[in-house]
């Protein structure tokens, strides 16, 4: 424990030269340390506490404790949706719009081809 401690006190650039150096040495050891680093919370980047990981989803769409941050939260987030919903019923007007061109195309190349069979077709 006594290391532990005493990389704390030099901070996380010594947690990650010694978890480089356990990968170096012998891959396990550095996988280890990562492991360590990640579950106790010294990598920075997951600053829950230990246990309380389940609380951070509830949190994003909980109250933030300012009525007037949360009102200016929920009408942006409506306005988003809007658009949103806006936008896809844009796209699908576009798809119609395309199979409808490619299905007339397709119509009008048909009735200019000549109605009986192919002058190179021989009947077998």
């Amino acid at each position: 424990m006594e290391l532990v401690h005493k990389l704390d006190e030099y901070g996380k650039p010594a947690w990650i030269g010694l978890m480089v150096a356990g990968f170096v040495v012998f891959w396990p050891i550095g996988l280890a340390i990562l492991g360590y680093m990640m579950w106790s919370g010294r990598m920075g980047c997951f600053k829950r506490s230990r246990g309380q990981w389940w609380k951070s989803e509830s949190r994003a769409s909980g109250s933030s404790g300012n009525a007037a941050f949360d009102d200016y939260k929920a009408e942006t987030l409506r306005r988003l949706e809007e658009e949103q919903q806006e936008f896809q019923d844009f796209l699908e007007q576009l798809r119609r719009a395309k199979d409808k061109a490619e299905f007339d195309q397709f119509m009008s190349q048909r009735r200019s081809r000549p109605d009986g069979p192919s002058p190179d077709a021989t009947p077998a």
